[in-house]
Parts: C-alpha cells; sequence; structure tokens
C-alpha cells in the first residue's frame, strides 16, 4: 500500500510539474519570450513568497491582477502577500516601507506614481531580492536595477482608442480625455498617444483633460461639471474603464448617452458595455498576462537563476488587442482563466 501511495503522490506532482511548466511556457510566450526557458523552470519544490503591490485594488484591474498573480502563484507554488496600494501615493509608500522591512523571495511592484517608491525599492534590490515592476515605471530603468519591467506600451493603447473614436467622429467635433494620475507611467503614455492621434484632426477640439486619478467618485464629479458647463461633447476618451463606465452613469442620468466613450483595459464590464453598445471601444491592458507574468519571472530567477537583461528582457511588452463586439467573447474568456 505504501508503496502505491507513494507512486500515486509522485506521479500527482510530475502533472502538476509538467502543468505548472505548459501553463507558464503558454504565458511567457504570449509574452513573446522563448518558452523553452519557462519550461526549464516549473513549479519551485519549496514554497516561495512574494510580495506584492497594486495602485489599489479599489480598481477593478488592480483586483483581477491580485486574482491572476493568486491563480499563477499557486501554480507555481508561491505563497503571496498583498500590500494594497489604495489609490494613494502616500499610503502605498507606507506599505512598501513595511513591505521592504521583511524578507522574500521575490517582489512585484506596480507604483501609484513614478518615483514614489524608489528608495525602499532600492533597499530589497540591495538587499539581493529580484524586484519586478508591473504596468508603470517605479523610476526610469536607467535610474534603479529592476529584474525586469512588465507593461503593455500605453502611448498604442491611447492613440488606438483615440483614432477610433475620432474616426467615428467622422473627424470633426469635440472631445474631452478623463486622465489617471498623472504622475503614473501609463498615464503619460495615454495622454500622448491621445495628444499624437488629435492633433492630426485640426476640426476635433479638445474640451478639458483634467485627471481623475483612477477615482471613480472624482470622475463622477467632473462629468456632473461637464455635462453642465458643455452642451456639445461628441466623444470622451478615459485612461481606464472604471472611469469610463462611472461617467456613462452621470450620461445616462443627464440623458447624454449619444457621446461616444473609449477606455483602457478591457474588464468584464467594459467588455460587456461594448458589446451592448455603452461604450464604443476599449483596449486590453492584460492584468493577468502582467501579474501572472510577475509571478512566472520571479520563480525563473530564484529557481532557475534566470538573470536581469539576459535570461529576461530588461524591458517585456505586454501588449493585449483592442476590444471589439467581434473579438469580445474570446477576450472574455482569456481573462477567466487569467491568461491576458
Amino acid at each position: 500500500m505504501s508503496g502505491t501511495k507513494d507512486f500515486s503522490t509522485t506521479r500527482r506532482d510530475l502533472l502538476q510539474a509538467v502543468a505548472a511548466a505548459g501553463a507558464g511556457a503558454a504565458l511567457f510566450g504570449s509574452m513573446g519570450i522563448n518558452p523553452a526557458l519557462a519550461a526549464e523552470v516549473g513549479r519551485s519544490e519549496k514554497p516561495l513568497k512574494a510580495a506584492f503591490s497594486n495602485a489599489g485594488l479599489q480598481a477593478t484591474w488592480c483586483a483581477q491582477g491580485k486574482k491572476a498573480a493568486e491563480f499563477w502563484g499557486k501554480l507555481f507554488n508561491v505563497e503571496v502577500t498583498w500590500f494594497d496600494g489604495q489609490l494613494d501615493a502616500v499610503k502605498q509608500r507606507a506599505a512598501v516601507d513595511n513591505m521592504a522591512s521583511q524578507k522574500w523571495d521575490f517582489v512585484a511592484i506596480q507604483a501609484f506614481g513614478i518615483g514614489t517608491l524608489t528608495q525602499p525599492v532600492q533597499k530589497m534590490i540591495d538587499a539581493g531580492t529580484p524586484v519586478i515592476d508591473m504596468d508603470t515605471l517605479i523610476a526610469p530603468l536607467d535610474q534603479i536595477n529592476v529584474h525586469s519591467f512588465l507593461a503593455p506600451d500605453n502611448e498604442f493603447m491611447g492613440a488606438s482608442v483615440t483614432q477610433a473614436l475620432c474616426n467615428a467622429m467622422g473627424g470633426k467635433g469635440k472631445i474631452i480625455m478623463t486622465q489617471g494620475a498623472l504622475g503614473h507611467s501609463g498615464a503619460q503614455g495615454r495622454a500622448k498617444g491621445f495628444n499624437s492621434v488629435v492633433k492630426q484632426f485640426p476640426n476635433i477640439e479638445v474640451l478639458d483633460t483634467q485627471p481623475a486619478d483612477w477615482d471613480v467618485s472624482k470622475t463622477a464629479r467632473l462629468w456632473e461639471t461637464y455635462l453642465t458647463k458643455y452642451p456639445q461633447i461628441d466623444a470622451a476618451f478615459f485612461h481606464n474603464d472604471d472611469m469610463a463606465l462611472a461617467a456613462y452613469n452621470i450620461m445616462k442620468a443627464r440623458n447624454r448617452t449619444n457621446i461616444l466613450i473609449g477606455g483602457v483595459d478591457a474588464m468584464p464590464p467594459a467588455i460587456q458595455a461594448v458589446s451592448e453598445g455603452r461604450m464604443f471601444a476599449t483596449v486590453r491592458n492584460p492584468s493577468c498576462r502582467i501579474h501572472g507574468g510577475a509571478i512566472i519571472a520571479g520563480v525563473s530567477a530564484v529557481v532557475g537563476g534566470e538573470k536581469s537583461g539576459q535570461g529576461i528582457p530588461k524591458n517585456v511588452v505586454t501588449d493585449g488587442p483592442v476590444v471589439t463586439k467581434a473579438n469580445a467573447p474570446g477576450m472574455q474568456w482569456m481573462q477567466d482563466h487569467f491568461l491576458i
């Protein structure tokens, strides 16, 4: 009996390891990294401890990222401890200071704002802890030696959605951009993409570009003001879907649902809104790919001895597609399984 039990346990462990390696290979392959490298790493034999922080779990993108990190962590035998940024640079700094006072096998962080976490992150790097930067720069890559930076091309995302809106407007009319946090490098890229497109349309007027800091309450207050101040608004670009849908609720209450809405992230509520016509377009910022990729990058560093800038590029681009009615169901399925 004991021999049979040992064989079953060994076989199960082997299957888990193969499954984890295969899953890792799939995710790394989707990010343009050699799948053979991921397959060599596999599941860690001993439990690893990882600390994660992103901008704030109030944001659906961040909440989905936490679930993805925990899912991929279970596959690769990583215990994930979360330090919530609470959509506040000061609160996230306190959380990451706490993180830096403890020992971790690896760390992954999405900063609320560039330059706000440099000191505690540098402390962890100096202690030999691999730090994976997610979605927005902790600091410019030439100023801090993070293990890798996993992020989408934010300028592309801003430009692609803005282009879709401008085309739908027929190249003329009035548009508003509602930004995220101005210190967030992702928001900076999205704004740059927006501006690069609208300047090509001399007959499109930009009415306002105020930030709402990813906060749906701030967004609602801004849009109450806009709908009173501007009798004509033809389109609106939001730096994330949460803000876009919060503004839609204000538009609906004011009977102004003729405004074309574009967002970023392609979270499930936005995918549904695009399918139903409440939003015109969104683009996928792949939270699952970024957070899951951070798990695999950390395991690869600790278990596989992967080196920054050699085994893994210093900057890994994790783009997702523009979401339309045609690809929305498949995008939802991919998210349900933490693949994108």
